[in-house]
């Protein structure tokens, strides 16, 4: 059977009659079977995908209109809720804890007619950029196997990446979608904070996380895009502003004005391959009749510190409630309350999780607040308005997605700061709220593939999306 590059040629498939939806999810459990060992997926919902299956089927041929998403087959990341499935945040702590209720994104995608095919490995409670900490062992890449997917969205990447499935739901914190998508090869989109409701994500940072597409496809992106977007009366942070036809708008109007950022590109972490690969994009922009402009950042050295100081914070206190005793993993050892807690939560959650729980508590503690929470917030105002500064003169900001390929199995778990400088041009985006975009378009010389981030200003995804696309094409056509 044909690996689609699109839900337009699945869905034109469908239509003629080459394939049915039975036959489509019969393709992907039996890939999922077959690469098992990547570890991508934590539950398969074969028996529940195939009946939904065979009732689109049915709907086809009973002349019934069909949704958007007709027929693909869908992955969700392990951190956003289903109705009588397990959702655990790839942690021992929510080890049994079965959900009673949707995500917004779960409704609107069965309401177009998706298939969901199971839940994907994570880091746990999203914290990562390896998938390295989930409870439930390592996520491999399938072009080698030796080295990372990415996170905290890597099961994700590599689902879409080995075609496990058509698209995945990713979440994004501070590059949990876009950094997985450039070591994988794929799309990873991060909406505008607001564009896609969080109702039924199991939260990390409330004020960064946001829920997205990683597709093989700007055209999926988009779409799915379509669907998952929106108002939402259970999420009081979700926008009202109505949702464009984003899959029907990916023609860019006019030469788009395009800044970066000096630092980013003459930072000295940067792999020099994916920096000369950067300066000859711009080149070529410029050749096409775009500007192309540099600007100071002053902030980069700051950039992950606030980050981490905020994001910890928030976790320190959304995690405050997985305890033992409403839900999910309690200690068999302990002998009365205080030891429920203590020991529930020494063994529940893993050293990660533990270390910024630990790390956020610190921040928010009486004469601690002032000197980094405080202060972390506004060094996020400071690069919030300095971004939108430079989005007022440009159209886009590009930057690499990562600073480097795919890098080995075990190689940074033993040191956190270089493991977290690996969101240090990710991190920006959520800390902005802006929408962002990891596309595919580099190959390095290790034969490894590497992302080219795209940043624009709030909800403007139609645009965004049109450029990605743009490019996509040219330098899938070279």
């Amino acid at each position: 059977m044909s690996n689609f590059t699109t839900i337009t040629d699945l869905q034109a498939a469908l239509q003629a009659g080459t394939t049915t939806c039975v036959a489509v999810t019969e393709h992907h459990l039996n890939r999922i079977k077959t690469f098992k060992h990547l570890n991508a997926f934590l539950e398969v919902y074969e028996v529940e995908a195939l009946k939904q299956a065979e009732a689109l089927d049915k709907k086809k041929h009973s002349g019934t209109s069909l949704g958007k998403l007709f027929g693909v087959v869908v992955g969700v990341k392990d951190v956003i809720n289903q109705k009588g499935h397990k959702a655990t945040s790839s942690s021992k702590i929510l080890q049994g804890y079965t959900s009673l209720y949707n995500a917004t994104v779960i409704e609107k995608l069965l309401s177009e007619d998706a298939i969901i095919i199971g839940r994907l490995n994570c880091d746990e409670f999203a914290m990562g950029s390896s998938n390295e900490n989930s409870a439930y062992g390592n996520v491999l890449n399938h072009i080698d196997n030796t080295k990372v997917p990415g996170g905290s969205s890597g099961g994700s990447a590599v689902a879409v990446q080995a075609d496990l499935c058509q698209v995945a739901l990713g979440s994004d914190t501070g590059g949990s979608i876009r950094q997985p998508a450039s070591f994988c090869g794929i799309v990873g989109l991060k909406p505008t904070y607001g564009r896609v409701s969080r109702w039924g994500l199991i939260a990390y940072a409330s004020s960064f996380d946001q829920i997205g597409p990683m597709t093989k496809s700007v055209e999926d992106a988009a779409l799915i895009l379509e669907v998952i977007a929106g108002k939402d009366e259970f999420d009081s942070t979700v926008s009202q502003q109505e949702v464009p036809q984003y899959s029907k708008q990916l023609q860019l109007e006019g030469t788009p004005k395009v800044a970066y950022l000096s630092q980013t590109i003459e930072h000295k972490g940067l792999d020099p391959v994916i920096k000369n690969f950067t300066l000859n994009l711009f080149e070529d922009l410029k050749t096409n009749g775009s500007e192309v402009k540099g600007y100071y950042f002053p902030y980069l050295d700051c950039i992950v510190p606030a980050y981490y100081v905020l994001t910890t914070a928030e976790a320190s206190s959304n995690l405050a409630r997985f305890d033992g005793v409403r839900f999910g993993y309690r200690a068999p050892d302990a002998n009365n309350m205080e030891e429920v807690y203590t020991k529930t939560r020494s063994q529940g959650f893993g050293s990660e999780v533990k270390r910024r729980i630990m790390l956020g508590t610190f921040v928010l503690s009486a004469g601690y607040y002032d000197a980094y929470y405080s202060k972390a917030q506004k060094v996020r105002r400071l690069i919030r308005d300095n971004a939108l500064d430079i989005l007022t003169e440009c159209d886009f900001l590009i930057t690499p997605t990562t600073p480097s390929t795919a890098f080995g199995i075990g190689e940074k778990t033993k040191d956190p700061i270089a493991m977290y400088l690996e969101d240090i041009y990710t991190v920006q985006a959520n800390l902005t709220g802006l929408p962002a975009i990891s596309i595919p378009l580099g190959k390095h010389e290790n034969g490894l593939p590497f992302g080219i981030q795209i940043m624009t200003t709030k909800f403007n995804e139609a645009k965004l999306l049109a450029f990605a696309k743009q490019l996509m094409d040219k330098y899938n056509k070279s």
